[in-house]
């Protein structure tokens, strides 16, 4: 870099388009393209902008890097390609562009005499699927089409920005290292620096539960978002939004804020436990979002703040919670003015050449009074300018809303002006549109689009496949549907209101039950998919995918069991088996296993053999009354007589692990089982089944001291996971591994298992695999004496199992062995040197204890 400077800041702070062209043979269209960009109140970032100083690859670089939207201008030259360079500035600034950037593309046409090298580098563009290209024959045509094409994308990736909801962030998709970010809009926040001020008055003036109220649709989760920005010197361990929309009760809730703070549920101890041990010494804001559906669960955010002093929170509710401590802001109505440019500004993305004139500001601003500067109501009504006048508008509303909002009196008066409005843009839809809408309430958390396809054809009145796309694209462009962008695919959400308005549809109608079958019988038959998909190389695809459908999945198993269908929801969760595991969920599905064999019904055998695996496996080593080894055996013979080899296979090392923690091992058993069990994953086939007993195999190997013959197991697990494409088997192999390479004095080969084993679980997003990790780390740091490093790395590792509650579960891991080795040669200094070491590692933040690790494994 040769100094230039780490950031190189460009000329605006908004949201940022990055215009590449060749600067003088399109200046005409770069004017245009300024212009257009500008008209939308965004910031175009353009090369002659910037500061001579830095060379002109460095910044583009820089400015590419913190642009949001990449445009592109081509017609007829290629451009200059320097000295020593390979391709113009034109060709490395699209190289350049960050994958995740939108690129809207626009050529122009004719062009005759374009130079070949272009004529390639278009070609790929084209071919280039994260592209959007149009052509145009003018500046004219390109400012047009560029300003209704950002605003449609604006509009596209807006993200829930008025709920300020992001779809469910997957469970193991990142290295779980910090919390995760505050929601971000798009779109600006209107009118509300006077409520911003005074919620951050409250925080900053001592109050540690402050809640937003008022109706639904009034901003409150935006509001909420714009005062927990900013607050990083009160709350340095950051801002955690939690949204509380599908949780109903007091375990939802905890359910919630454990996936947000990235606390697993293994079942071993109550989840509110562990997410009181995650936040006892973090100083973090919690953003409570959609409190209303669950005010019971009220004393659970005050058993949390009263366990940890550095913690505050904001909740929106449309009701306060009417608990201890807790300081409320009352939101009200946008100003006239506020409403006004609130509506033109969400009309414009719909028609970007809508705006305020003299023939229609009387309109609006009586449309604006008939929504009652309600800002969903708003987005609601502006949606509508795409088809109708402000005047045509302004009549309609003036016609239904008072017959409308004279119907629901037990709501308050803005409430009531809300659902209205929802009812009034719903009855403008055409009927597969009504139809689809409502059907659209069963889901939680988000759906996809064939999810939502397949829903809808399920329960079709004529037996044909309803165009489902269609409908949910009218349904988008109406406002009454949100979408936002997944990784791989389109997501999609309804607001919470509009959510509510959907499910009073499906039940005035009597379609409920029906639509709820149907959404459970995609997740039903999805779990069957991915069962396979999640032993092997599609694992971490998976992962994500079913993460991001955590709340779909969880009504499925309840409408399953609600509707005491205990086969199918057994079924289902067994088919799940890896994802709860990864996703740190076997606790929720324990309790849901409970309640199969509580049940007062006859379970057939493969049921009642899923129910006793699931709430006995995992609290093997609890099993104070020695019933677990027994209930693991009948869960074996269970799947035997059901003729599921793997099942039985499974339950055979759960009986393994079972008897070698009970307080009189039994080896010999355990043997027994995994031998049993490596048969039987052999004999229909099982690669990821064979590892997992692999690995079982040298425990009892090492618990009998025969240590080359454990490694030897692991060895062979480490190979059939890498052939099957099983990162998780892999890092569990590998770490098993280390242990058995440092026991037999192999501390470099054991330095090596365990640093990949970090890195791979890191990027897997595996929060005990990077405990493990650490902890392997510790005992070769312990036995090289280095007091420090061994120190810091235990802190670390025991503040990251505590703050994501793998604390309580047992570890395959002697780091300890090696600590109280290296203390007892140790001298005085150096144990208080090291207790020192270990009280600095619990402050360290996991992705620097990882990266100290790594840095002295290479």
């Amino acid at each position: 870099m040769n100094g230039v400077p780490r950031v190189i800041r460009t000329p605006d702070q908004r949201l940022r388009v990055f215009v590449s062209s060749t600067l003088k043979e399109l200046a005409p269209e770069r004017r245009a393209a300024r212009a257009a960009i500008e008209r939308l109140h965004l910031a175009p970032v353009m090369f002659e902008l910037g500061a001579r100083p830095h060379p002109p690859r460095e910044l583009y670089r820089a400015y590419l890097e913190q642009s949001d939207v990449f445009v592109g201008l081509y017609w007829e030259r290629y451009g200059w390609v320097a000295p020593d360079e390979e391709v113009s500035g034109l060709e490395d600034e699209y190289n350049l562009c960050p994958p995740q950037l939108p690129r809207l593309i626009y050529i122009k046409d004719p062009a005759p005499g374009r130079e070949p090298r272009l004529a390639e580098l278009l070609d790929r563009i084209r071919a280039d699927d994260r592209a959007s290209f149009k052509y145009v024959e003018s500046a004219q045509e390109l400012q047009v089409l560029l300003e209704a094409d950002l605003a449609i994308l604006l509009a596209e990736r807006f993200e829930l920005s008025r709920l300020a909801t992001s779809p469910p962030h997957p469970v193991a998709s990142a290295a779980p290292v910090s919390a995760p970010a505050l929601p971000s809009p798009l779109t600006r926040l209107i009118g509300r620096e006077a409520d911003i001020e005074a919620v951050r008055g409250m925080l900053t003036g001592g109050a540690r539960l402050v809640t937003i109220t008022g109706p639904g649709g009034m901003g409150k989760s935006r509001l909420a978002i714009a005062a927990a920005a900013n607050l990083g010197d009160r709350f340095p361990d950051g801002a955690v939004f939690v949204d509380v929309s599908p949780a109903h009760d007091a375990p939802g809730v905890v359910g919630a804020l454990a996936q947000a703070l990235g606390v697993r549920d293994t079942g071993d101890a109550p989840l509110a436990d562990k997410v009181a041990t995650a936040l006892r010494d973090r100083r973090v804001l919690l953003l409570l979002d959609n409190f209303e559906q669950a005010l019971p669960a009220a004393p659970v955010i005050t058993g949390l703040l009263a366990a940890a002093p550095g913690v505050s929170a904001i909740v929106t509710s449309r009701s306060l919670l009417r608990v201890g401590g807790e300081r409320r802001y009352d939101l009200g109505p946008l100003t006239s003015d506020e409403a006004m440019t609130l509506f033109v500004e969400r009309a414009h993305a719909v028609r970007p050449d809508f705006e305020i004139t003299p023939d229609n500001s009387a309109d609006v601003a009586r449309i604006c009074s008939a929504l009652d500067g309600v800002p969903l109501a708003l987005e609601l009504g502006a949606a509508r300018v795409r088809v109708l006048p402000p005047a045509e508008l302004a009549r309609r509303l003036d016609r239904r809303l008072p017959l409308l909002v004279g119907g629901a009196r037990d709501l308050p008066e803005r409430q009531r002006t809300l659902r209205a409005t929802i009812e009034w843009s719903a009855q403008l839809l055409d009927p597969p549109e009504r139809t689809l809408l409502a059907q659209l309430g069963v889901f939680e958390g988000g759906f996809s689009l064939e999810a939502a396809e397949s829903v809808a054809a399920a329960v079709a009145a004529d037996g044909e496949a309803p165009d489902a796309l269609a409908a949910l694209a009218a349904l988008v462009d109406n406002s009454l549907v949100r979408q936002h962008e997944d990784t791989a695919a389109a997501r999609f959400s309804l607001l919470a209101t509009v959510r509510e308005y959907a499910i009073e549809q499906l039940e005035a109608e009597g379609r409920l039950d029906a639509v709820r079958d149907a959404h459970a019988a995609f997740f039903l038959a999805l779990a069957e998919r991915a069962d396979a998909g999640l032993e092997g190389a599609d694992q971490h695809d998976w992962v994500r995918r079913l993460g991001a459908d955590t709340g779909n999945l969880r009504a499925a198993v309840r409408h399953l069991l609600d509707r005491r269908d205990w086969t199918r929801g057994a079924h289902l969760a067994w088919s799940l088996y890896v994802y709860w595991w990864v996703a740190g969920l076997l606790g929720e599905v324990r309790g849901w296993m409970e309640e199969v064999l509580a049940a007062d019904a006859a379970l057939d055998d493969r049921t009642r053999a899923i129910a006793l695996y699931f709430t006995q496996a995992i609290t093997f080593w609890q099993d104070q009354g020695g019933t677990v080894a027994a209930s693991l055996t009948e869960s074996a013979e269970l799947f035997h007589r059901s003729d599921d080899s793997d099942g039985e296979a499974l339950a055979l090392i759960s009986f393994a692990l079972a008897v070698l923690a009970s307080p009189q091992p039994d080896p010999a058993a355990a043997d027994d089982a995994m031998a049993t069990s490596l048969r039987l994953f052999r004999g229909c086939g099982d690669r990821w089944g064979q590892a997992m007993a692999l690995v079982m195999l040298g425990r009892v190997a090492l618990l009998r001291e025969q240590v080359d013959a454990a490694l030897g197991h692991f060895e062979e697990s480490l190979t059939l996971a890498h052939d099957n494409g099983d990162e998780l088997g892999v890092t569990i192999a590998q770490h098993h591994r280390g242990w058995a390479r440092l026991l037999l004095g192999d501390a470099a080969g054991a330095t090596s298992d365990f640093s990949a084993c970090l890195a791979l679980s890191r990027r897997l997003g595996h929060v005990e695999g990077i405990a493990y990790g650490l902890e392997g780390m510790v005992a070769v740091a312990a036995l090289s004496g280095d007091v420090g490093r061994a120190g810091r790395l235990l802190g670390a590792s025991r503040s990251l199992r505590e703050r994501t509650g793998l604390h309580n579960a047992p570890a395959f891991s002697f780091h300890q062995l090696f600590v109280d080795r290296m203390l007892a040669a140790a001298s005085a200094s150096d144990a208080e040197a090291f207790e020192a070491a270990v009280a600095e590692g619990r402050s360290l933040p996991a992705d620097r204890a990882v990266a100290e690790a790594e840095g002295h494994a290479s």
